[in-house]
């Protein structure tokens, strides 16, 4: 009995939850570079990340004052994710623009303009705050995903209206859902410089949902560019599967919680094929690119690795801070991007402070950069 209660003295049970941690932080480290579909577990350390890394840097502290052996090897394991500790905290300060023209570019998720709000009244009131927020933002190029447009007549005016007040020139579209005949659900780029070229990439897993991918050569000041509008898989949540996220506690079962694991687990997988299909379709583009949109993946994933190996996250490369583009229930941080080719630089990355959709729109200024 008296050996029994050494084991579980306070300090043994802190070396657990310590070794445990650690373990969890390690393979973290892991996620970035490991295929979802060839180890389904290790996706959850990335997304775990935030939470495994504070728990790891209060268990270090803890140890400070009981033995500094325990802390310096605490301290030693998180020298080892190098610079994989900033893809979430960043200490960018931004391109200088040496005179090159600025061309500012912001990508939201709009989710549908709030049209499924039971009140009719507070979804057109949303609809217009975030149209307006477009409006006095002023982008030159804006990416869209999760939009919606009904054809007139109709009180839930979107594309017609963003087109006059944005003076843009030039747009490109593609809905994935077509309701009812004038209901068009996709996704959608508008620009007030010249498009030469529209395309789209259909991905193997390609079916009537919200996830798509479409880009548009731009001519733009002393260049002409490619930008991609992405929408990669979605967790595919319903109402009832936050429960685990609000109040509705009444609702919480062991069985729920697995199901929404298993969602999640799913969608690791069918987004990592989709960014092999993209990464390939930008490395032959014949101009430089600039990628936008709603990944569903954070900085520590599969997803995120394999666009930040070929090109500049401009929100690191401008940003000081952690960012949030994910404003719903479900706590995923940062998960929505935009990328840019090595040629070209970034400015002044904004992500929305006001919550209107279950997304923020983020935007920057991009610049071709001087010989």
């Amino acid at each position: 009995m008296k050996r029994l209660k050494n084991i579980f003295t306070l300090k043994n049970i802190l070396k657990g939850i310590t070794v445990i941690v650690a373990l969890a932080l390690l393979l973290s480290y892991f996620s970035p570079f490991v295929r979802p579909d060839s180890w389904e577990i290790i996706p959850f350390f990335g997304l775990a990340y935030p939470v495994i890394i504070v728990c790891h840097l209060l268990i270090t502290i803890t140890w400070i004052f009981i033995n500094k052996k325990w802390a310096i090897g605490l301290g030693i394991l998180i020298l080892l994710g190098g610079n994989l500790h900033f893809r979430t905290l960043t200490l960018g300060g931004g391109d200088i623009p040496n005179g090159a023209t600025e061309v500012k570019i912001m990508s939201y998720n709009v989710h549908l303009f709030d049209l499924y709000n039971p009140n009719k009244k507070q979804a057109l009131k949303n609809k217009d705050r975030i149209m307006q927020y477009v409006v006095n933002e002023n982008p030159d190029i804006v990416c869209f995903q999760e939009f919606y447009h009904q054809d007139r007549p109709s009180d839930f005016v979107t594309k017609d209206t963003l087109i006059q007040l944005l003076e843009t020139r030039d747009y490109h579209e593609r809905y994935s859902l077509h309701r009812v005949g004038r209901r068009n659900y996709g996704i959608r780029i508008f620009s007030k410089f010249e498009i030469i070229e529209k395309g789209d990439i259909i991905f193997q897993d390609d079916s009537p949902t919200l996830n798509y991918c479409i880009y548009a050569d731009i001519v733009i000041p002393e260049d002409t560019i490619r930008v991609y509008n992405i929408h990669l898989q979605s967790i595919r949540l319903q109402e009832n599967d936050f429960a685990f996220f609000g109040d509705q506690t009444n609702n919480k079962s062991s069985s729920g919680f697995f199901k929404v694991l298993g969602k999640v687990k799913n969608a690791f997988p069918v987004r990592a094929n989709q960014t092999d299909k993209l990464v390939k379709h930008i490395n032959n583009s014949p101009h430089p690119v600039v990628v936008c949109g709603d990944f569903n993946d954070t900085p520590m994933s599969y997803t995120y690795t394999q666009f930040n190996s070929i090109l500049t996250d401009s929100f690191r490369n401008t940003s000081f801070g952690i960012g949030q583009t994910y404003a719903g229930k479900l706590p995923a941080g940062r998960i929505d991007y935009i990328f840019h080719s090595p040629e070209l630089g970034s400015n002044n990355f904004v992500i929305q402070h006001k919550n209107i959709s279950d997304h923020y729109a983020i935007s920057c200024s991009i610049f071709k950069k001087r010989e």
